[in-house]
């Protein structure tokens, strides 16, 4: 029965387009959309890449897969042929959310065997057929969450997820520093890789159900444009967005000394994806080189013209 009265819960915008994936699954985050993916198909290996977070290996180990890494070219694409068995698969992702074209193309290559990463591309809509999963949190202001596209179902029971407790990081950025809320942030991080699988909890869903998808996008894509037209002439990599892309980031290549330091220094925080890879591959790979000099430049909702061009001086000043 409803509850009616009493004290308020926190106040969010009234519905506006609902939800954008409305038939996908609904769970806590990526890692375990690809533990669903891998229990219900019942792979015995997985390829995958180098350049990725060291979380996709949570539910690799924990379900006893067998893999292997392959490695990828300048242009963020696979390098040369992965051999995937009848009972293997390989997992791509589509990174920054700038690899829609590419990501159709070895869909046809590889599928069925294939699953495809876009927890740095949200906007992003499926390959038909094609076992898929995104994350919230990388952009959006919620703690957790994911959507998991897939036709097959894993028979199971799973829990209800709460996220009240991982709602501090989320709230201290609005109330404190960006270093002052880090703490909090980490503490998420840690209990989010300890509670197992679960279904996405209301409060993330009623969040994510308040949020004006169409003006993110609209945003983001307007922030990316700016970066793009000031900072091309020194970015040593290039993406032609289609269509249907909506960027995560602006990822700036660019093998200046110091030059992260200097901009996390003047309070533009570019985080370092992954700091695992240069433990996984050799010193001299691309990917080892991506880990050190390629900057995910900010992009999102919450910046304007004005920041973008903030950015874009700052970097040309060093």
């Amino acid at each position: 029965m409803k509850s009616i009265g009493g004290y308020f819960s926190l106040e969010l915008p009234n519905k506006t387009l609902g939800e954008l994936y409305p038939d996908a699954i609904k769970l806590n985050a990526g890692r375990y959309c690809l533990e669903y993916i891998l229990r219900a198909r019942g792979y015995k290996k997985i390829y995958l890449p180098y350049y990725t977070c060291e979380a996709v290996l949570q539910p690799i180990k924990e379900l006893g897969l067998e893999y292997e890494f392959y490695h990828i070219d300048e242009k963020l694409e696979i390098a040369g042929e992965v051999n995937v068995g009848r009972d293997e698969v390989l997992l791509y992702t589509d990174y920054f959310g700038l690899k829609d074209e590419y990501t159709k193309d070895i869909v046809c290559r590889y599928s069925p065997n294939i699953i495809i990463d876009n927890t740095q591309a949200f906007f992003s809509k499926p390959c038909p057929h094609t076992d898929t999963f995104n994350t919230c949190r990388k952009y959006f202001g919620v703690a957790d969450g994911a959507y998991l596209f897939t036709d097959k179902q894993l028979l199971v029971s799973i829990p209800s997820d709460f996220s009240t407790s991982r709602m501090t990081a989320v709230l201290d950025r609005l109330d404190k520093s960006p270093e002052e809320a880090f703490q909090a942030f980490h503490k998420c991080e840690q209990t989010l890789s300890k509670c197992g699988m679960r279904k996405m909890s209301k409060l993330t869903q009623s969040i994510m159900n308040s949020i004006d998808y169409t003006s993110i996008a609209c945003q983001r894509l307007q922030n990316f444009d700016r970066l793009s037209q000031g900072l091309t002439e020194s970015n040593e990599i290039h993406f032609a967005i289609s269509n249907d892309s909506v960027p995560m980031v602006y990822p700036y290549y660019c093998h200046k000394e110091g030059l992260r330091q200097y901009l996390i220094k003047n309070h533009i925080y570019v985080a370092k994806f992954w700091p695992n890879v240069s433990e996984w591959s050799s010193s001299e790979s691309q990917e080892t080189d991506f880990a050190e000099y390629l900057l995910p430049l900010p992009i999102d909702q919450r910046y304007s013209d004005e920041d973008m061009n903030f950015i874009i001086e700052t970097i040309k000043n060093i």
